[in-house]
């Protein structure tokens, strides 16, 4: 039994249209943008094209343009981050049985000040291709659709500020957000949120104290509406001025199709924060829910040289929900921290954190590189610590997590994304992910890489397992101010588990040219 990964084609929505709105309102007033097309050309060779299985695997030499743009801009009323790309494909034997003639993505955040401390404006904006399921190939050459399928998603959240003197502060917030897939069988999806938010102010010097209450209802095309609420009620001492003891009670309800047991409960927390320094923080805390015992742990460390980070998170989420909001803490923004004592500027800190991330192939989030579709709810306990350095000739990232998934509600929702016979594959899926990359800057001009990615996919259900790893080796060379050259060479291998049962391996050559126009 194989899962469906039929598409649909859709007609397509102007997804930046929030975004768009924001750069009209800017562009009368001072401002300062920075708008920087590019383009990219690149020649590859690779022996299993489509990463079908080693008896059927063809190669083929494959040319791909890429032109691409990235627009920052600021001023007092606007601040609007934005790129996106498109790549062309062309292969010399025709295009293959399960490769894909062109792939896009794009993301953009916004922020609009409408009237200063009192209406604010958010927007969001993402597309990009994503795993059907965990226990397939996962593309390494971007022109493989084995697995896949694109998914767009935007957001919009106005909100309210009010400070009532040095006693509170008062945010009331409305956010409407959309999620579609080019999956058939995934549900498109539209969701509609209210969050209020009332802390304690400056005049509370040692105690501190926060009320929230937040609501969502979500309207699917296929499975039914379904709604949350969540209140919480905060408190926090502080013993030292670097030591906070931190408490917390609330109160969850759900409604979705369960498949038995409660689906709402009261909470509690107990924990501390340590923030010895500007440069470290932790934030630990442990208690229970409805579903048991929980905890969370947010510590980071930072020195000139060196960024460490170190998470463990326990909700309830679902899988729309990690594409409209996702996760903070990833690739990206621990280069952004790490970047950020010698590359002040955030567009070259920006430009820097891409081309670190297109010369090594690392993901900007390696959870996000194995997300994978579902339309149910799901417990989700996710551990991550990464740890990155950047001295004068070499520079490191290395990234590690491990997650468990338990499904909350029915699984008829994916019953067309799996087929009977799998029903179960997603009732309890443990996920293992290890990325590494290191650089070595050989002169002012030149440097050379090489990057590990390795995952495991486990469904406790099905017992079906299976494993995935890739190596990069790269040789990085500017040639100006504007031009970049990349030599790399790629292995990647991996399991078919739901795809035929096979394995497949694939080895590549590519030779890659970038401008900045």
């Amino acid at each position: 039994m194989t899962i469906t990964t039929a598409k649909r084609n859709t007609a397509r929505l102007p997804r930046l249209a929030p975004l768009a709105a924001l750069l009209m309102v800017a562009l009368p007033a001072q401002a300062q943008w920075k708008v920087t097309p590019s383009l990219s050309l690149t020649e590859t060779y690779t022996d299993n094209v489509a990463l079908q299985s080693d008896a059927n695997k063809q190669a083929e030499w494959v040319t791909e343009a890429t032109p691409g743009i990235t627009v920052l801009g600021q001023n007092s009323r606007v601040q609007l981050s934005a790129r996106a790309r498109a790549s062309f494909y062309k292969y010399s034997g025709g295009e293959p049985i399960g490769t894909r003639s062109n792939n896009s993505q794009y993301d953009a955040n916004g922020r609009l000040k409408v009237v200063d401390e009192l209406l604010y404006v958010d927007a969001f904006a993402s597309a990009g291709s994503r795993a059907v399921s965990a226990f397939g190939p996962r593309s390494a050459n971007g022109f493989s659709d084995e697995n896949t399928t694109d998914v767009s998603t935007w957001r919009i959240s106005p909100y309210l500020t009010r400070r009532f003197g040095n006693f509170a502060a008062a945010t009331l917030r409305y956010t409407h957000d959309s999620t579609k897939t080019d999956n058939s069988v995934f549900g498109n999806s539209s969701a509609d949120g209210v969050i209020f938010d009332l802390g304690s102010g400056r005049a509370w010097r040692d105690i501190g104290w926060n009320l929230r209450y937040a609501r969502q209802d979500v309207t699917t095309d296929e499975f039914g509406d379904t709604s949350s609420e969540n209140a919480l009620l905060g408190l926090s001492y502080r013993v030292h001025r670097t030591l906070r003891l931190t408490a917390s009670a609330g109160y969850d309800r759900y409604d979705y199709q369960a498949l038995g047991g409660r689906t709402s409960g009261a909470s509690w927390s107990a924990g501390f924060g340590w923030n010895p320094s500007q440069r470290t923080s932790v934030e630990l805390s442990a208690g229970r829910h409805y579903l048991g015992n929980t905890g969370s742990l947010a510590a980071s460390h930072r020195s000139r040289h060196t960024v460490w980070r170190l998470g463990y998170a326990d909700s309830v989420t679902t899988t729309r929900q990690q594409f409209a909001l996702p996760q903070a803490v990833d690739t990206a923004s621990l280069l952004d921290s790490l970047f950020a004592v010698t590359i002040p500027d955030p567009f070259a800190r920006r430009q820097a954190i891409e081309a670190y991330l297109r010369a090594t192939g690392l993901p900007s989030s390696l959870a996000d590189e194995v997300n994978y579709l579902t339309n149910r709810y799901f417990r989700q306990k996710q551990a991550q610590a990464s740890f990155a350095f950047n001295m004068r000739a070499h520079s490191s990232v290395v990234s590690a997590f491990a997650t468990e998934r338990l499904a909350l509600s029915s699984g008829e929702a994916d019953s067309g994304l799996l087929g009977s016979q799998l029903f179960a594959l997603n009732d309890n899926v443990r996920q293992f992910g290890l990325s590494a990359s290191h650089s070595y800057r050989l002169n002012a001009l030149s440097s050379a890489s090489a990057t590990l990615l390795a995952t495991r996919d486990r469904s406790l259900t099905t017992s079906i397992e299976q494993d995935q790893q890739s190596l990069r080796l790269s040789l990085t060379r500017r040639f100006s101010r504007n031009l970049l050259g990349v030599v790399e060479l790629r292995h990647a291998r991996g399991d078919r588990a739901l795809f035929g049962g096979s394995r497949y391996t694939e080895n590549a050559v590519s030779a890659t040219l970038s401008a900045q126009l």
